[in-house]
C-alpha cells in the first residue's frame, strides 16, 4: 500500500524538457520548453504525448504537439530514435528517472546525420537506400518448396543472431565522424555508406543462400564510400542499442574486400 503522501510527492514531480523544434525542412530552427509531470517508469515518449496533450510552454506560450517518430515503444522498431542530453539513443527506453541532469532538465534534438522533416522526426532514406546498394536480402526465385535449407553452425548461427538484431534505428550512423549529413540523393554514393550497412552486408553473406549475392556486395563496399572510408573510431559499437559487433563486421568485411581483390587481379 502507497501512503497518501508519497503518492502526493510522485504526482507533483515535474521536468523541464527542452526541445530543438523546426517547423519543416530549411526552416530555422527554436527551443521549447515545457514543463511535464512524470511519475515512476515514464519515459521520453510519455512526456512527449503529454505535451501532445497540453502543448503549452513553461512560459504559458501555446504551441503545438511536437513531432516525433515511434513504433512498437519496446527498442525493436528503431523509428523513435532522437539526441537526448547530448546523446543518440533510443527514446522509447530512455527512463525519465536514469537520464534526468541536475538541474532537472531533459534536453531533446533531432538527429544531425539526416534531414529534418519536422522538430524531432528525420528523413532516414539514406540509410534504407544503403541497405538496397549492399543488397540487403536473401535472393529467392519463386515461392514454391525447395525442402530443407542448408545447415548451419552454430557458431555462424550465434554471429548472424547477434547481426540481425540490427533495426535500422540510425544510432550508429548518428555517432559516426565519418557520415555526414548528406541531403542530395547524387552524393550518397560517394559518401560514407556507415557501419550499419557494411554489418547487415556481412550478415547475408553470412547466409548460406544469401551468399550467392557476396560478391556483388563485396565490390559494392570496395568502392569509394565503403569500407575503406571507415575511420575506426568505433563510436558505434558504443551507441549501439542492441550491441552489435559493428566494428568486427568492418573488419570482416575489410578482410572480405582484400581477398576479393586479390583473387579478381589472379583471375584477370
Amino acid at each position: 500500500m502507497v501512503a497518501p503522501n508519497s503518492r502526493k510527492d510522485e504526482e507533483s514531480r515535474t521536468v523541464l524538457i527542452r526541445i530543438r523544434r523546426q517547423d519543416g525542412p530549411g526552416k530555422p530552427s527554436r527551443w521549447e520548453e515545457f514543463d511535464v509531470p512524470y511519475s515512476t517508469g515514464a519515459n521520453v515518449i510519455s512526456c512527449l504525448q503529454w505535451i501532445a496533450a497540453h502543448p503549452h510552454t513553461s512560459e504559458g506560450t501555446d504551441s503545438t504537439p511536437v513531432v516525433y517518430d515511434s513504433g512498437c515503444l519496446e527498442e525493436v522498431c528503431g523509428a523513435c530514435t532522437m539526441v537526448i542530453n547530448g546523446g543518440v539513443r533510443q527514446s522509447c527506453t530512455a527512463l525519465i528517472e536514469n537520464i534526468i541532469d541536475s538541474s532537472n532538465t531533459i534536453t531533446l534534438e533531432p538527429m544531425s546525420s539526416f534531414p529534418v522533416i519536422r522538430d524531432l522526426a528525420v528523413d532516414r532514406a539514406r540509410l534504407f537506400d544503403a541497405l538496397e546498394r549492399v543488397r540487403g536480402w536473401v535472393p529467392i526465385d519463386g515461392t514454391y518448396d525447395l525442402g530443407a535449407g542448408p545447415m548451419e553452425s552454430p557458431s555462424t548461427q550465434l554471429t548472424r543472431y547477434q547481426l540481425s538484431q540490427c533495426m535500422s534505428c540510425g544510432c550508429c550512423l548518428e555517432a559516426c565522424p565519418q557520415y555526414n549529413l548528406e541531403s542530395d540523393e547524387e552524393a550518397w554514393d560517394e559518401a560514407f555508406i556507415g557501419p550499419q550497412a557494411i554489418s547487415q552486408a556481412r550478415y547475408f553473406n553470412l547466409h548460406e543462400t544469401g551468399s550467392i549475392l557476396s560478391n556483388q556486395r563485396v565490390d559494392m563496399i570496395s568502392g569509394m564510400g565503403g569500407v575503406a572510408d571507415c575511420g575506426n573510431a568505433q563510436n558505434c559499437v558504443k551507441v549501439c542499442p542492441k550491441e552489435i559487433p559493428l566494428t568486427e563486421s568492418i573488419a570482416a568485411m575489410g578482410r572480405a574486400v582484400t581477398v576479393r581483390s586479390i583473387r579478381k587481379f589472379f583471375q584477370g
